[in-house]
């Protein structure tokens, strides 16, 4: 029987080649492909950005990467006692970890030991705060004013920790090697005790060159301005040098403590119950002499941030170009 025209109100029949489907089922068979893929891209958007650690900080490093195989040398820093300059590989991925109140309850522990190098300042411990803070400790970044700290005790921080760099930072008078300072001296009876230790010094040249980059960055005179240097920036300057990212754990930005709602945290999280965090910050900001210009420096880390591979988390906040 032939097949008679087709009903009132449709339209020709397409007749393809065998397994071939109608262009109407194509177009919606392509139209479902792309809103799905969209879909998955905004889910994917939104559940990134809900993680308490940002993209950078949360796998960790490929640690026979063949941008970190090469041994380095680092100028302006020099080993105790023999005098020998840093040479080391790069670190693809560094934590650098605040021993800020702020770490307090973060449950960050997993994700900084992920990183392949962990840096840590001054006395800070990890036993007992893991879970927050992470166990391990590749460099420990310390002043000269925090090494009797260490000295008093000997069996955690050198005894158990021998695969840790230590890097002190002080004044020429407590740190010469030839007039034999009062703390190289300590270092150098640390060493006779734990002779696998390693343990670096930073070169007057490299204090001098942290002046300057202060300077350069404010437009004032450290030393004229009344300013002392915190560990937290000598920290950062050797982390830009040592690391290709740098992941930030529990500092506050620079505007943080001007916020209305601010959290009230202990200034150091081992110290609970001493000065409130914000109120060390201003009371150093303000001070004429001796002060150490935390707000200033967070805010060139801040602008930093912008050109150099460094990402801030908990809080989590974003560098500016300008301060």
């Amino acid at each position: 029987m032939a097949a008679g025209p087709p009903a009132s109100g449709t339209g020709p029949v397409h007749v393809g080649r065998p397994g071939e489907l109608p262009p109407l089922c194509s177009q919606v068979r392509l139209f479902l492909t792309l809103v799905c893929a969209a879909v998955a891209a905004v889910l994917y958007i939104l559940l990134c950005s809900h993680s308490p650690v940002q993209r950078c900080c949360s796998a960790p490093a490929l640690r026979d990467s063949p941008a970190t195989s090469g041994v380095r040398s680092f100028q302006g820093y020099s080993r105790v006692p023999d005098g020998k300059t840093l040479e080391r590989a790069l670190c693809r991925q560094c934590a650098i970890v605040s021993s800020s109140g702020q770490m307090l309850g973060s449950q960050l522990g997993q994700a900084i030991d992920g990183q392949e190098c962990v840096l840590r300042m001054n006395h800070a411990p990890t036993a007992g705060y893991e879970q927050d803070v992470g166990a391990r400790s590749t460099i420990r970044v310390v002043s000269h004013t925090s090494v009797p700290l260490l000295l008093g005790n000997q069996p955690y921080f050198f005894q158990q920790s021998q695969e840790t760099l230590y890097f002190i930072w002080g004044p020429a008078k407590k740190m010469n090697r030839e007039k034999m300072g009062s703390t190289y001296q300590a270092l150098v009876k640390v060493m006779e005790k734990y002779p696998q230790l390693q343990i670096y010094t930073l070169t007057e040249e490299k204090m001098t060159y942290c002046d300057d980059v202060f300077q350069n960055e404010t437009g004032k005179n450290r030393m004229k301005s009344g300013s002392f240097l915190s560990t937290g920036w000598f920290t950062m300057i050797l982390a830009m040098e040592l690391c290709e990212q740098i992941c930030v754990f529990g500092m506050v930005s620079d505007s943080y403590c001007r916020e209305k709602n601010h959290s009230s945290v202990p200034y150091h999280y081992f110290e609970k119950g001493r000065l409130d965090e914000c109120r060390m910050y201003l009371m150093h900001e303000q001070a004429r002499r001796a002060g150490h210009r935390f707000i200033t420096e967070k805010a060139i880390f801040s602008r930093w941030a912008k050109r150099r591979n460094i990402v801030f988390n908990h809080p989590s906040w974003a560098g500016r170009r300008n301060i």
